[in-house]
């Protein structure tokens, strides 16, 4: 998985041609195959690899000697990518603008946060070649009423309050800060 952080290249991958060839380009090919494929001429093809690989997202595996013509081989530079709030910098979510516990606003400038952070861990980190230590929890509950929906949350509320207190250490030396974020939401059916 790749994190686009930058504008350009944001807007690149979000041609429907070129985030048709990304997803081609798990496997490697060349403008030739990807023409037949994606239904383009070869030409038109190239001209969007050259756009994809100038921002980084696909880049040369080979090239190969046919006739006259230097056939490149390319692939994508992830199997998947998320885009980073950051390439929207100037009208990111920002939690802190209306913190609101029960907001689904709220809720998704966390989430667009969480985005944002991480993608720029897993960046530094493949730049240090190294990895990073995260920890997540995915699950899934069913409430029968607003009332247990609401007693959850405040129970939850309360346990997460008493292991942070437990744990969190504002005066260890070389310690280091992580963030926590905990959210309930209706689930979204598969469509």
């Amino acid at each position: 998985m790749a994190v686009i952080e930058d504008p350009a290249a944001a807007e690149a991958s979000l041609d429907p041609m070129r985030s048709k060839l990304l997803a081609e380009l798990v496997e490697p090919g060349s403008a030739t195959s990807l023409a037949a494929r994606v239904g383009l001429a070869r030409q038109k093809v190239n001209y969007h690899l050259r756009t994809l690989e100038k921002h980084g997202l696909v880049e040369l595996v080979e090239e190969r000697r046919k006739g006259n013509v230097t056939e490149r081989v390319m692939r994508a530079t992830a199997a998947s990518f998320v885009i980073s709030p950051t390439a929207l910098a100037s009208v990111q979510p920002d939690p802190s603008r209306s913190p609101d516990r029960l907001s689904a606003r709220w809720l998704l400038a966390l989430a667009a946060q969480l985005v944002r952070d991480v993608g720029a861990l897993i960046n530094g980190a493949a730049k240090a070649r190294k990895r990073v230590a995260t920890f997540a929890i995915d699950g899934q509950v069913r409430f029968a009423s607003a009332a247990e929906r609401a007693a959850f949350a405040e129970e939850l509320t309360q346990c997460v309050a008493s292991l942070v207190s437990k744990y969190h250490d504002e005066s260890a030396e070389g310690g280091r800060d992580h963030r926590l974020i905990v959210a309930v939401h209706p689930s979204v059916k598969e469509r």
